[in-house]
């Protein structure tokens, strides 16, 4: 049965601008609201907005505070540099919360949905909070990081992880907890891809995200490593630019970037994914039914954590960015692959929210 909603209600979704999982996973967000009669404005900033424009080019789009994150050159100091960002973070999220404020009123806002970003909150409508890490993985204070994240979830209505909740599951302890108080709904994983039967063109596809420096660093070795590599390869850099470019070096064609259709085309075409561990590139890769290799970001607790539990569980496994060597590639055979979860999202349960 579906549900009748209230004609064109405005629903702000605004995803955090840390390299382009967050900005991705909200595409089919964006696009089941369009198609549920509700009016979306998007609002983030940097790379986020940037691959959101190109998206969706005729959605009213909002420029939100950069948190200014900046990663390490070295993994090891990570949490550092992440505690140093603090305090200009800190200052992002309040004017953000000022800046919600005035919006609600000015552009007629009915709901908000947030992806990860901490100050888009507003009592005066319904607010949704989207993350997969109800626990915050940050080594030696974890406990610290994830109270404080699950302090800060609790004033939103609900929040929506990306998961299932049963014991097969994507996320592991990030994105469950044995005991909460919170307004959980596991929504199920989120891609804006689809698995298609198409003839293999690449035997390999290398795809990049993540924030600087690390995703240069990446960039610059794989560079070095794919040329010793039997095959054809298709090497996405992860990088947003007003135009597309493609380049051929040999047996590697490398692009900047790729949107949505083109994405989908190519891992479809591929027979191999070497990529970051991240959550989002976990789904479409599972939503694809594919195998895969990861390099965990160097220092995220986060990517580490996921691909240690798909290693463990035999499904994809891994190295670390420094022991990387493409001879690697050649353990994928012996490991399970990622494989659908067949659940479909209840767009219009979830969406009710913006009813009440």
């Amino acid at each position: 049965m579906s549900i009748e909603y209230s004609a064109n209600k405005t629903i702000l979704i605004a995803p955090l601008n840390w390299g382009l999982g967050h900005a991705t996973r909200c595409i089919p967000i964006i696009k089941a609201l369009q198609e549920n009669n509700f009016i979306p404005i998007i609002a983030s900033d940097g790379v986020a907005l940037a691959l959101l424009r190109k998206e969706f080019p005729y959605v009213e789009t909002l420029e939100l505070p950069s948190y200014h994150i900046e990663y390490a050159k070295n993994g090891k100091n990570f949490k550092w540099k992440l505690i140093k960002s603090l305090p200009k973070m800190i200052t992002a999220i309040l004017d953000e919360k000022k800046m919600i404020n005035s919006w609600v009123k000015k552009h007629g806002i009915d709901g908000i949905i947030s992806d990860n970003r901490l100050g888009v909150f507003s009592r005066k409508v319904p607010s949704v909070f989207i993350t997969h890490q109800l626990n915050v993985m940050t080594g030696n204070t974890t406990w610290f990081t994830s109270k404080m994240h699950q302090h800060i979830i609790k004033k939103y209505q609900e929040c929506w992880i990306p998961d299932t909740d049963k014991k097969i599951n994507l996320t592991g302890e990030l994105g469950h907890l044995t005991t909460n108080h919170l307004n959980l709904k596991y929504i199920g994983p989120l891609s804006r891809m689809r698995k298609k039967e198409t003839p293999k063109v690449y035997d390999l596809m290398i795809i990049l995200s993540g924030p600087e420096p690390q995703r240069t660093l990446l960039e610059e070795k794989l560079q070095k490593e794919v040329l010793r590599y039997d095959g054809n390869v298709v090497f996405i850099k992860g990088v947003v630019e007003k135009n597309q470019t493609k380049l051929q070096v040999d047996h590697v064609t490398y692009y900047n970037f790729m949107n949505t259709k083109q994405l989908e085309q190519t891992f479809n075409e591929s027979d191999l994914v070497l990529c970051r561990s991240g959550y989002t590139t976990v789904m479409d890769l599972a939503m694809l039914e594919k195998k895969a290799f990861f390099i965990p970001t160097p220092g995220q607790y986060e990517q580490v954590y996921l691909a240690q539990k798909l290693q463990d569980e035999n499904l994809v496994p891994y190295a670390t960015q420094d022991d990387f060597k493409i001879e690697e590639l050649s353990k994928v055979k012996s490991f399970k692959g990622l494989s659908q979860f067949k659940e479909t999202i209840d767009w219009d349960s979830l969406f009710f929210i913006f009813e009440k």
